[in-house]
């Protein structure tokens, strides 16, 4: 039985992943499809528009048989860390067949030499990767030049390679198939050709096709709201934000949550924002002069003030995110991440999933969650916090949202 794999956000769900979705499937011959996704909070740093309970829905209406949490200690990492964890809860099924993700280039071809040669990320990378730091260049930016330089050689362009690398599915893409080969696992990759609308596309580029980040805008954007996207979106996608908006539980923005950030960034020394994973480099010096500096104490302001060209908005986002969190930088550091995520948490499953949760309890390498009260890891704890913070912002607070993820059992349709 082939049992498709993906790796999603679904921030909200659109017509482009219901797209890849239905090519997932066909592609890998599937007769089910289990996703790992995103909770509360994203791996660009910032809040979903909704609860990952709502989005569980929207993918559940899609056709998922099994909704997986990502937790947030990988959530929130950059594309190598976010790739593991994500690659590793699949592989823990011990039921996925296949790894189906979309990408700008549409071709394994183009992705897989690449993955072969970075899968062991030699001395020559790292000091190649360093060397492109030192010239002010972003991370993103730097690991592209790095890896396209390291890899050049007959039958590979590193301009080509760069240029590939540079286009963040891509490269996003790129971390999955090198996130396999490390953990050896027997999955097979497949890849979906990016359709009609851009990652970053602010705006819709088709009749029914448009980016999540351009159906975010239309969400928010004055009184168009839920009826703006609606062409964009599945219906049932667009009754569940209707829905949830109307109970006050979205839109959740990075603005939602300034209240708590700037308490905790205005009260914490340089010292304590060091302990904070991605405060590198002095950062913390210069969050605490732009407090100064500041006009408007909104996120997008601080997020304004803090960005150069080395530091990248994502970057920028994700570190303020691990401040509100209060992340420590030791127990997501390299080595900790390393070790993988320590349990598969199931926020929702349809009714085939619920035959695929009891194989998967036999077959699973690693404890399936299905309620959280009681279970003790320091991860869950993290997904536990992060939800309590995010139930607190949204715009109409209630005790119910606050510690939900204690209560609530999956999801099932």
């Amino acid at each position: 039985m082939n049992i498709v794999g993906l790796i999603v956000e679904y921030n909200p769900l659109h017509n482009g992943h219901a797209y890849h979705f239905k090519e997932a499937k066909r592609l890998a011959g599937a007769e089910a499809a289990v996703a790992v996704m995103s909770g509360d909070f994203l791996q660009r740093g910032e809040p979903a528009i909704v609860d990952k309970w709502a989005r569980t829905e929207m993918a559940l209406y899609l056709g998922a048989d099994l909704v997986l949490e990502l937790p947030v200690a990988y959530a929130v990492q950059p594309a190598e860390w976010f790739a593991h964890g994500a690659v590793s809860l699949l592989a823990a099924t011990g039921l996925v067949t296949h790894l189906c993700f979309g990408s700008e280039a549409g071709a394994l071809e183009a992705l897989q030499p690449l993955a072969e040669r970075l899968a062991d990320e030699s001395a020559a990378l790292k000091a190649a990767v360093a060397e492109e730091l030192a010239t002010g260049a972003s991370y993103p930016a730097a690991f592209a030049a790095a890896a396209a330089r390291t890899c050049a050689g007959p039958g590979m362009d590193a301009a080509a390679a760069r240029a590939l690398l540079m286009q963040p599915n891509n490269s996003l893409g790129l971390h999955y198939l090198i996130a396999l080969r490390r953990l050896g696992s027997g999955i097979a990759p497949l890849t979906v050709r990016r359709e009609a609308a851009g990652y970053h596309d602010a705006a819709p580029a088709s009749a029914a096709i448009a980016s999540a980040t351009a159906v975010r805008a239309l969400l928010l954007a004055g009184s168009g709201g839920v009826e703006a996207a609606r062409p964009y979106v599945p219906p049932q996608t667009a009754a569940i934000l209707a829905r949830e908006f109307a109970a006050g539980r979205g839109p959740v923005t990075w603005n939602s949550f300034a209240p708590q950030l700037f308490h905790r960034l205005l009260l914490a020394s340089p010292e304590e924002l060091a302990a904070h994973p991605e405060m590198t480099e002095g950062l913390e010096y210069r969050i605490k002069k732009a407090l100064t500096r500041i006009e408007e104490p909104s996120v997008d302001e601080l997020l304004k003030l803090l960005k150069t060209k080395r530091y990248t908005h994502t970057k920028l986002q994700r570190t303020l995110l691990h401040v509100l969190l209060q992340h420590d930088r030791a127990a997501l550091s390299p080595e900790a991440l390393a070790a993988g995520p320590g349990y598969l948490r199931v926020l929702g499953f349809s009714d085939a999933g619920r035959d695929l949760l009891k194989r998967m309890k036999r077959t699973a390498s690693l404890p399936v969650v299905t309620r959280a009260a009681g279970r003790n890891d320091p991860q869950l704890d993290l997904d536990l916090r992060a939800s309590a913070v995010y139930g607190n912002a949204m715009p109409r607070r209630a005790a119910e949202n606050l510690l939900r993820d204690y209560r609530q059992p999956p999801i099932r349709l």
